[in-house]
């Protein structure tokens, strides 16, 4: 029989299973939250410091992505930088709003207080030109015997030049276009005198209430005073205007009176010669399609109509 106290003593000892690694996945995940918080932060950055009109220009660019191939120029909206696509800077509150180029000077990225101190500069240079039309008229032996057929005022478009018919001194021949030789010499001194300013300028026409009568079908005041408005036009060009200094030619018939209380009064048949201030001119350039309405240089041209006893004069 064995002795107890010679056996050996066996001590067993349980190893704690180590818990299994969790590895770094985690670590990933949260990568790329933050990741994507920066990116949603340095999102709503950009979208707060652009201009609205950048702002448009791509949610356009996402409903039409075909809009430039469609249109035309390098991106949805043309801006005013010599980089293309590119803005002055990030306080601009417009963007860009306009295709095509921009005059710089007429920027809206001017202070308030610039645009008041230009304006004040334009209102003091055209009533120079006023002053120096009036004097032109009083000097001149030509205009000094049209004195009370050119009228002269400041408007809130800018300086209006009208030149009016009298009763035995018509500018047109009767139901015409065809200018009369003093005439044309009157709008060849105001076209050389307009060329001391660099605003552009609108020509309209107007005619009497008298319906024309004669004459191919379809042709009316409307056609008369557009065409008359256009001949004007080429006269001023004639006597120094420069061509791209002339932004409107309209036909107004009958539409606008000069003497509301007699629309027969020859007073009513004239042409007004308008120096467009920034404000107006700005106004007109930023119309839908400012092609509206405004007649081309040449296209008027066509169908001066017979001239017909009776025309509207």
């Amino acid at each position: 029989m064995s002795d107890d106290s010679t056996r050996p003593i066996v001590i067993k000892r349980k190893k704690a299973a180590a818990e299994g690694a969790h590895g770094g996945a985690w670590k990933l995940a949260y990568a790329d939250f933050v990741t994507a918080m920066m990116a949603f932060f340095l999102l709503m950055w950009l979208l707060g410091s652009t201009a609205r009109g950048d702002l448009q220009g791509i949610a356009d660019y996402f409903q039409n992505p075909l809009k430039i191939a469609q249109s035309g120029g390098s991106s949805a909206g043309d801006a005013t930088s010599i980089l293309q696509g590119g803005g002055k800077d990030l306080t601009r509150q417009a963007g860009q709003v306009k295709q095509g180029d921009v005059d710089v000077k007429k920027s809206t990225s001017f202070s308030k207080e610039a645009q008041l101190e230009f304006r004040r500069q334009e209102a003091a240079r055209l009533e120079a030109l006023k002053a120096e039309i009036e004097k032109l008229i009083e000097q001149s032996p030509e205009l000094a015997q049209f004195k009370k057929q050119l009228l002269l005022d400041i408007t809130s478009e800018g300086l209006r030049i009208q030149i009016v018919d009298e009763n035995n001194r018509p500018m047109f021949d009767s139901g015409g276009a065809e200018l009369k030789p003093y005439t044309r010499d009157i709008l060849r001194l105001i076209g050389k005198a307009l060329n001391g300013v660099s605003n552009r300028i609108s020509l309209a026409g107007h005619t009497d209430a008298a319906p024309y009568a004669g004459g191919q079908a379809g042709f009316s005041n409307w056609e008369l005073s557009t065409n008359r408005a256009n001949a004007s036009r080429r006269e001023l060009i004639a006597g120094g205007l420069a061509d791209n200094k002339v932004l409107r030619v309209v036909g107004l018939a009958s539409t606008v009176p000069f003497d509301r209380n007699d629309p027969l009064n020859p007073v009513n048949r004239r042409i007004s010669i308008v120096v467009l201030n920034q404000k107006t001119e700005l106004a007109l350039l930023q119309e839908d399609g400012p092609e509206a309405g405004i007649a081309g240089a040449d296209e008027v041209d066509g169908a001066l109509g017979t001239r017909g006893a009776g025309a509207g004069r």
